[in-house]
């Protein structure tokens, strides 16, 4: 592929900014009345990475000991900070389809039965050469089916085939990205076939996979064989349940300002990522709220869906050091003052079997609805 310009570079990261400038005018977070924030992390989960190193994988051996010490250190640090149904913050653990390790994974699913989380799938594919509908289908469905084996992912209503939430690797959700990290254009179909219930993916800005539907909840518009149908999508209705899956879940995508070292602000991409560089803080919080991402007629119940790489080690402050602990500590304390707050700190499936409810017309405490349509094969025993 030749190398874009610097005007298409631009255009692909901010393609989007006329729709921010049309929801910034046109949408509102409730001023009053009671409002459930509900929020949710999708955690691109590699105990592999090594950041100097793209491409290249820890040892077995460096993989379990950093999951060792996640799972030691993670409930000692924010086991304290409960929501109002009293649930501590959890992580969705998207772990890859293709780093399959059974030790690796059957930690993790352990960890999750402590309470501490749910696990999904993530793909990285194509990255070398294009892959092929065939291959994305059958590594999904046996990833499907090994992670069932470990007790994990749901099944509608409790019953038949296994659900699953999804996030692409490299954001190239359906080949959104020009034919990099991916060359599947039916995926989407080969998802919604395979038992996909929900693709947490977006937002991928500022990578060339984003698209110009942003901040929202919808069913995608465009045929799913089609390549990156979620570029149009219908927004999700209370009264309406859906009928179209992977319904898209999409997180905070905003354009601020800030100051560096006393120099003039400068625009900034809030994507709504925890990072190191880039933790959660209050004034981030305000940004997400004022994305307003929800159900239309649910204005009330504000879906906060955030994303991060929790193995990175860079980012262990952001994941459960002093700076994840003083947002959360002020995070529950405004919500105690506030009568009219309800706090609910959910997984993915949490997050969806809500949003299920809200397009279904009910109302009241979003918390009484964490298992909605979408139920654990194995349910958790209480963190």
């Amino acid at each position: 592929m030749p190398p874009m310009s610097k005007s298409a570079k631009l255009w692909h990261t901010l393609r989007w900014l006329p729709s921010y400038v049309f929801q910034r005018l046109a949408r509102r977070a409730p001023q009053q009345g009671s409002v459930d924030l509900i929020f949710a992390l999708a955690d691109h989960f590699e105990p592999g990475i090594l950041p100097d190193a793209p491409g290249q994988a820890a040892s077995l051996q460096e993989q379990l000991r950093r999951l060792e010490h996640w799972c030691k250190e993670y409930p000692k640090a924010l086991g304290e900070f409960r929501d109002s149904d009293g649930f501590p913050f959890r992580h969705t653990f998207f772990y890859p389809a293709e780093q399959y390790q059974p030790d690796v994974v059957g930690r993790i699913a352990a960890h999750c039965q402590a309470g501490w989380g749910e696990l999904e799938i993530h793909l990285h594919h194509g990255v070398a050469a294009p892959d092929t509908s065939e291959n994305t289908r059958r590594l999904l469905t046996e990833y499907r089916d090994t992670l069932v084996r470990h007790g994990c992912l749901s099944r509608w209503e409790g019953s038949g085939a296994p659900r699953y939430a999804f996030v692409h690797g490299n954001w190239a959700l359906a080949n959104s990205a020009q034919g990099r990290f991916c060359g599947v254009d039916d995926e989407m179909k080969i998802l919604a076939e395979t038992g996909c219930y929900a693709d947490l993916t977006l937002p991928s800005a500022p990578s060339r996979a984003q698209v110009v539907k942003i901040n929202s909840l919808y069913e995608c518009a465009l045929p799913l064989e089609q390549r990156a149908p979620h570029r149009q999508g219908r927004n999700l209705q209370s009264g309406h349940a859906p009928k179209r899956f992977p319904l898209m879940v999409q997180g905070p995508l905003l354009l601020t300002f800030r100051n560096r070292s006393g120099a003039l602000p400068r625009p900034v991409i809030e994507n709504s990522e925890l990072a190191g560089a880039n933790p959660a803080t209050s004034s981030r919080l305000q940004l997400w709220k004022q994305a307003a991402v929800g159900v239309e007629g649910r204005p009330d119940w504000i879906f906060i869906k955030l994303h991060c790489h929790g193995m990175d080690p860079r980012d262990e402050g952001a994941m459960f050091g002093a700076p994840m602990q003083k947002f959360l500590a002020e995070l529950i304390a405004s919500a105690r003052t506030d009568a009219a707050c309800r706090l609910h700190f959910t997984t993915a499936r949490e997050m969806v079997n809500m949003i299920l409810a809200a397009c279904d017309g009910q109302q009241g405490d979003a918390g009484k609805f964490r298992d909605y349509r979408l139920r654990l094969i194995i349910p958790p025993k209480p963190a």
